[in-house]
């Protein structure tokens, strides 16, 4: 996927662009594992960009795998989440509207090890007490996964 949104880039710059990507909320005895992104410095949930020809389950599993060595046992859908409160602006400049599946991971197989080149830190966090350091999306994302533990219904934007 690099590749081809480094391609992508070369054509139109950082102007925006639909970006699919699958999110990891591992929640476990009441907290949430976040971790801290290397390249602006915010707290946020695991994942990251569905590659071509690939599906939203094995990005997740792909991108929890890189990220922080573990792979997801029965991941459930969440919430799916577009529109103008999905835009997102990387530190370079580089700009995208994201549309997301987000999947709830409440076991998994591996031990949590971070990637240093993308997770500066890893920690669990009370899902009261979020930090306000947290990406926007991430945020509102958080936020109603707090509704989804009452109900386990699949929140859509």
């Amino acid at each position: 996927m690099a590749d081809y949104i480094k391609d992508i880039r070369k054509k139109i710059g950082h102007a925006p662009i639909f970006c699919p990507g699958s999110g990891a909320i591992i929640y476990q005895n009441g907290k949430v594992l976040l971790q801290k992104r290397a390249d602006n410095g915010k707290w946020s949930i695991h994942g990251g960009a569905v590659e071509l020809g690939k599906t939203y389950l094995q990005a997740l599993t792909r991108e929890l795998k890189e990220e922080i060595n573990i792979k997801p046992i029965n991941p459930q859908l969440m919430g799916i989440y577009t529109g103008k409160n999905f835009y997102f602006e990387y530190p370079n400049e580089d700009k995208i509207y994201d549309s997301l599946c987000v999947f709830l991971v409440e076991e998994y197989d591996g031990d949590l090890q971070k990637d240093n080149s993308e997770v500066t830190d890893l920690r669990w966090f009370d899902l009261e007490n979020l930090l306000e350091q947290l990406d926007r999306e991430d945020g509102l994302i958080l936020q109603d996964f707090k509704k989804f533990l009452q109900n386990r219904e699949v929140i859509c934007y």
